[in-house]
């Protein structure tokens, strides 16, 4: 393939999606990153698209949110990557919300083994993945359905979480920086995810290397709030991510490498874990009254329940948490 050929190509992609890793692009142009990434250069350089590390965006400063369709068929080997390290981190009978995206969707098909959960989510996709698990229970927001991302957003959703406690948030978004935190490029979109975290006791974060150091336009989970962020190991020549997740870890951040080499050595950074490591690694924990437990021995594989987040609102204490046996 000519220059031209691969750099029509690339920019047609990054039209297409809004944002296209280095790596995704060598893969359909099928050539190495380095020439890849000379091309992408050539283009910032023609004004055609703006680099960001590890891959190219739309022109403007902001990327735009790219639709599901899309969005699945990016980074799909780091993203089922992190899946596996994240459900590592959920217990049974645990009470846990998890929010849109297709890193979280990864996420929720993993979870459907975890037995005696609760699982609070504003996502059809991610209900769907839990819909046939045995003794997991799926309460839904409300909500008014955002059709790109197959996400229940608005005050309805928001309306709905009120009054819910759980131990932790799943979360994916559409840039991470240590500066600003998580954040997305739809306003309705992060207003439901800040209420996801106002429910949770800790908040994780689900982003692969390529969101790392991106900035959107609505931030959703200041730093100083994320508890831990499972991502994938980055190439050894990005040093941009690196630095990025050497800030967030300055910051408090606990880094869970998906692919890495060892607690506390990923990458050969302090604060960071390996997937090699023990999972469950350091936590901090933020003790629930009243927090969901594991269902007694021997109760049956009860068929999971859909219900509303409003309905559990009303429950006594308002928390999810409350509405299974407690371990004996």
């Amino acid at each position: 393939m000519f220059a031209a050929e691969r750099r029509q190509l690339i920019l047609e992609m990054v039209r297409a999606n809004g944002a296209v890793s280095l790596r995704e692009l060598a893969r359909v142009v099928q050539t190495s990153e380095v020439t890849v990434r000379r091309d992408v250069r050539a283009l910032e350089a023609e004004g055609l698209l703006d680099r960001r590390h590890g891959g190219a965006v739309l022109p403007g400063g902001f990327t735009r949110e790219s639709g599901f369709p899309q969005k699945s068929h990016l980074s799909t080997a780091e993203k089922t990557a992190i899946a596996d390290l994240a459900a590592s981190f959920v217990e049974e009978g645990e009470a846990i919300v998890v929010g849109a995206g297709t890193t979280t969707q990864e996420l929720a098909r993993r979870l459907a083994r975890v037995p005696g959960l609760t699982v609070v989510t504003n996502s059809l996709l991610v209900a769907q993945a839990l819909a046939h698990a045995n003794r997991v229970e799926v309460v839904m927001t409300g909500g008014t359905l955002r059709g790109s991302n197959y996400a229940l957003v608005g005050s309805g959703a928001e309306q709905s979480l009120q009054g819910l406690r759980v131990s932790r948030a799943f979360l994916s978004g559409s840039g991470l920086t240590a500066e600003r935190g998580l954040s997305t490029s739809n306003m309705l979109s992060a207003s439901v995810d800040r209420a996801l975290v106002q429910a949770a006791g800790e908040v994780v974060v689900l982003a692969d290397h390529t969101k790392l150091g991106s900035d959107t336009m609505f931030q959703t989970v200041p730093t100083d709030v994320i508890t831990r962020l499972v991502t994938d190991e980055p190439p050894g020549h990005d040093d941009r991510a690196g630095t990025e997740l050497q800030a967030l870890a300055d910051q408090g951040v606990q880094i869970a490498v998906a692919g890495g080499c060892g607690a506390g050595q990923a990458g050969g950074q302090p604060g960071m874990e390996g997937a090699a490591a023990d999972r469950r690694g350091p936590r901090r924990d933020v003790p629930l009254p009243g927090q969901r437990r594991n269902h007694p021995p021997g109760g049956g594989g009860a068929a999971p329940q859909l219900r509303s987040a409003a309905s559990l609102a009303e429950a006594p204490g308002g928390r999810v948490a409350d509405l299974a046996p407690r371990r004996r």
